[in-house]
């Protein structure tokens, strides 16, 4: 069952910069671990800072059948489609670190646009996925309600659905934009060593997979990590190999 906590809201803002903002190097160290499962009452409302309470899950759930017209989260199965109100959604631990990590560009707001206004899709890997393309850039929402007793938000990602409408909007700059390129690359075949798809892109702002904080510079077919100085060209060596700081090169 996975574990989760306080989820997306229904009332986030869309003004710029208000729950959606480039992630700074040091907001959370590399390597952060999926932490056990915990209990959490009162979810955390991204607008506000503050806490505060919603209906009990047997409240939630008569929510969901009225806004979608199908069975509670417990009775659903894997072929029913997720309900679209994000407000009902919790965000298991996974997804919370990856909030925090830098170069990832989601946030409570993309998700609660993901799920409200998003294609929805089947993936036999991952279940059921929310995608919605803004800016150039399509943010992949993953959900799940069949093995918790209210709908979660699993994970989510980003990919470049269009290079040059991301140059040309003004949420992105082309770091972002080859951020975004580079680690989609790096997650497509985790094993398969990728240089010519990192050599155009150049990442200037270290983005973190694994334990380690990765840039590239043009040219080079690889990623480097800026704190150990370690070289790699796919994600399996990246997440196989702990950093060490300035001393484990």
């Amino acid at each position: 069952m996975a574990s989760r906590q306080g989820g997306p809201g229904d009332a986030e803002s869309s003004r710029p910069g208000s729950t959606e903002r480039r992630t700074a190097s040091t907001t959370a160290p590399a390597g952060s671990r999926r932490r056990a499962a915990r209990s959490n009452p009162l979810p955390f409302d991204p607008e506000t800072g503050d806490s505060r309470r919603r209906g009990s899950a047997s409240d939630r759930r008569s929510a969901g059948r009225r806004s979608s017209g199908h069975r509670s989260s417990v009775a659903r199965t894997a072929e029913d489609p997720p309900i679209r109100d994000p407000g009902l959604y919790a965000l298991t631990d996974h997804f919370r670190d990856r909030l925090e990590q830098p170069g990832r560009y989601v946030s409570t707001r993309t998700v609660s646009d993901a799920i409200r206004r998003g294609q929805l899709r089947w993936n036999r890997t991952d279940g059921w996925r929310f995608a919605l393309v803004e800016g150039g850039i399509r943010f992949v929402v993953v959900v799940g309600d069949t093995e918790t007793n209210s709908p979660v938000v699993v994970t989510g990602w980003t990919e470049v659905a269009d290079r040059e409408a991301a140059l040309d909007a003004r949420r992105w700059d082309p770091v972002d934009v080859d951020t975004i390129a580079v680690r989609a690359a790096l997650s497509e075949s985790s094993s398969t060593p990728i240089p010519d798809r990192i050599r155009p892109r150049t990442v200037t702002r270290p983005f973190v997979v694994g334990d380690h904080r990765l840039k590239t510079e043009p040219g080079e077919p690889y990623v480097r990590c800026a704190d150990c100085g370690c070289r790699f060209r796919s994600k399996d060596a990246i997440t196989s190999r702990g950093c060490h700081g300035r001393s484990g090169r």
